[in-house]
């Protein structure tokens, strides 16, 4: 955890339709932020930060739009709000999925393409450490684990790779967006949270 507190007072929203929802409310809490648990188009108002957590991709999907949360979630964060999508979030932020399931659609406000499970199955998870490249230019070490990780295929121009792994980018930033293909929040390294509540 941070030696300090860095919300000061921020609340954070993560979508809790499906997937890791505690683990990232409990990083963000250590960090001394307010945590609501998204589940209803009424639960984004009021936000300085969203999560989007990682899970399977085209359920979360499908539950978005089962309860009305698809078009309030793409307007929410294209109107600014600094936004976190870790492995299948990464998935529901990008504008292309490569190898996408039947139906399957994701909300277009980052200008990547990303292809699902590019890392192998759940026996293929692994624990890593990668250069994060910070907002500030700094490269600092991010300990992480990956399962079930999709990778970035395409970046658009006005994207910035924050990190890679196996040669592959992993880590994008456009603007209020960060998206990951990793779990930092199962680590207990802080420090992509920390970015998230600096860009508030």
């Amino acid at each position: 955890m941070a030696d300090a507190l860095v919300s000061n007072g921020k609340t954070v929203g993560v979508l809790a339709l499906q997937g890791g929802v505690a683990e990232h409310a409990a990083v963000l809490e250590g960090l001394g932020a307010s945590v609501v648990l998204v589940k209803k188009p009424e639960h984004l108002v009021g936000l300085d930060a969203l999560v989007l957590p990682g899970g399977e991709s085209s359920t979360i999907d499908r539950l978005t739009r089962i309860f009305g949360l698809r078009e309030p979630l793409i307007d929410t964060v294209e109107s600014g709000l600094p936004t976190l999508g870790t492995c299948a979030g990464l998935i529901m932020l990008a504008r292309e999925i490569d190898d996408s399931a039947p139906g399957q659609q994701s909300l277009g406000v980052l200008d990547v393409s990303v292809g699902r499970n590019a890392f192998g199955s759940q026996v293929d998870s692994a624990e890593a450490v990668l250069d994060w490249q910070a907002v500030t230019g700094e490269i600092t070490p991010v300990k992480t684990v990956f399962i079930r990780a999709p990778r970035i295929s395409r970046v658009g121009g006005n994207v910035v790779i924050t990190a890679k792994y196996r040669g592959e980018v992993v880590g994008v930033r456009q603007g209020n967006i960060i998206g990951i293909s990793f779990h930092p929040e199962l680590t207990g390294d802080t420090r992509v949270h920390e970015e998230l509540l600096a860009l508030v």
